[in-house]
């Protein structure tokens, strides 16, 4: 059940909002644990026992973890839950990759599981590692309630595609939240706001780059793969981010304040600085729970290459089971490099639009590798828009399409954030978000397009 969908607008959120604020205080993280596995079991609902079971264990390891006085035991018991954890995420989502290569090998003709990803299990596994990574560092006591311990993993505004929160950032929210009718209207603001974000930017966006894959890669012009290119920057943006805010107003409603996920990354004037703007949660779990504790910067420049080798390596691998996804992480981490030996020290110099053009270009290409899902398909895609080459310009609507071009890289700057912030509480405001709404409302009756893209991680 997506967030932007009918029933889940209409029917699944009412009900369960209407149940949430007639309980008792003390009955609340149990109806948002069942409310959410409810929310899960319609979209995977043979994965709900597995999910179940992971909150559990989770449960058991760090209640036996935080018991054990010895250092040794106690981080024996973390490597534990570390390997039952990532044990999951490989046999989910990455056994069938690792199966494939090892078949490259001649004469190997090991069978290739088809085993279906679980929906948000690359987010979820994350968020459990961070909890059982803060009780082994005592950073955090850990949870004695098993309903509070799910209601937080399970919480169905992040589950699927995060925001990626800590426990620290919610666990006083968790315990003694008080709820007021206007943390709806508060949830409400966000919310809307994503939800236009992915429907009307987003899903017509993401048909321009479709309109690409018809005509195919190899037959495309320059002008087309740029076009196609561009859209697609601009459709993962609006469709992740707009989930993100959604995330968030749902979480507001609820009584929680989660975490920003995003700020305005094409506005980046660096490589550096669009990842500190871009899917922020999963930067900062990367630095906290990988860089750091492999030593950051702090043993040397060469170590310090090292680190950020593996945590781009993981990053890449982290979005998908496939090279391209690598490669794409393994591109970043040189860009990444050439900045903080040489090349940051030449932006600082230059005017930032000059930064900001070279990011953007970066990150478009980034996008195509990410996006073709193949080295081979990037190579042919990479190689029209850097060649004078004609080939068919195929696209509907041309004139709409450059208005929603346009649109869409207004909305990517923080017009309509500073718009808000000045009108959002007034009577303008209001009716703004009003028109957003229901004109999103009237895309989604018509509309057969509507996935959301970090699903699929």
């Amino acid at each position: 059940m997506l967030f932007s969908s009918l029933e889940f607008i209409f029917r699944f959120l009412p009900v369960f909002l209407l149940v949430y604020y007639l309980v008792p205080r003390t009955w609340k993280n149990a109806v948002l644990l069942l409310g959410s596995i409810v929310f899960y079991a319609f979209g995977e609902p043979k994965y709900v026992i597995l999910i179940a079971a992971s909150v559990v264990v989770n449960y058991l390891l760090a209640v036996f973890m935080s018991g054990q006085k010895g250092k040794l035991a106690r981080r024996l018991v973390f490597i534990v839950d570390i390997i039952f954890n990532v044990g999951i995420l490989i046999v989910f989502k990455y056994l069938g990759f690792i199966v494939g290569n090892i078949n490259r090998i001649p004469g190997t003709s090991l069978s290739v599981p088809e085993i279906a990803l679980p929906l948000g299990i690359s987010f979820y596994t994350f968020q459990i590692l961070s909890y059982e990574a803060d009780v082994y560092k005592k950073r955090i006591p850990y949870d004695r309630s098993l309903i509070d311990l799910g209601a937080y993993i399970l919480m169905f505004p992040q589950l699927i595609a995060g925001p990626i929160v800590n426990y620290r950032e919610v666990a006083l929210d968790m315990k003694s939240r008080v709820l007021k009718i206007t943390d709806i209207e508060e949830g409400l603001r966000p919310f809307i706001t994503g939800l236009s974000m992915k429907v009307l930017l987003a899903n017509n966006l993401g048909t321009v780059w479709d309109n690409v894959g018809t005509a195919g890669y190899e037959n495309i012009s320059t002008i087309f793969a740029w076009i196609g290119a561009a859209a697609y920057t601009l459709q993962i943006y609006f469709d992740f981010a707009g989930y993100s805010l959604m995330a968030i107003g749902l979480g507001r409603m609820l009584g929680f304040t989660l975490p920003e996920n995003f700020d305005h990354p094409y506005m980046a004037v660096s490589v550096r600085d669009f990842w500190n703007r871009w899917h922020i949660t999963l930067t900062r779990w990367f630095r906290e729970y990988i860089y750091i504790p492999l030593g950051g910067n702090r043993k040397g420049q060469l170590r310090t290459y090292v680190n950020l080798l593996v945590v781009w390596f993981i990053t890449g691998l982290w979005h998908g089971a496939e090279w391209s996804f690598i490669l794409w992480g393994l591109y970043y981490f040189c860009f990444v490099v050439l900045e903080r030996l040489v090349l940051g020290k030449v932006l600082d110099r230059l005017p930032g639009f000059v930064g900001r053009i070279y990011t953007l270009v970066v990150v478009m290409v980034g996008w195509v590798l990410f996006a073709t899902e193949s080295v081979e398909n990037t190579l042919v895609y990479i190689t029209r828009m850097f060649g004078a080459h004609g080939g068919s310009d195929y696209m509907d609507h041309i004139a709409s399409v450059a208005a929603l071009l346009v649109c869409g890289a207004i909305f990517a700057t923080p017009v309509f954030d500073r718009f808000m912030k000045r009108f959002g509480r007034s009577w303008i405001g209001t009716v703004v978000l009003f028109l957003l709404f229901w004109a999103s409302v009237i895309a989604l009756v018509d509309t057969v397009y509507n996935p959301f893209l970090y699903f699929r991680f």
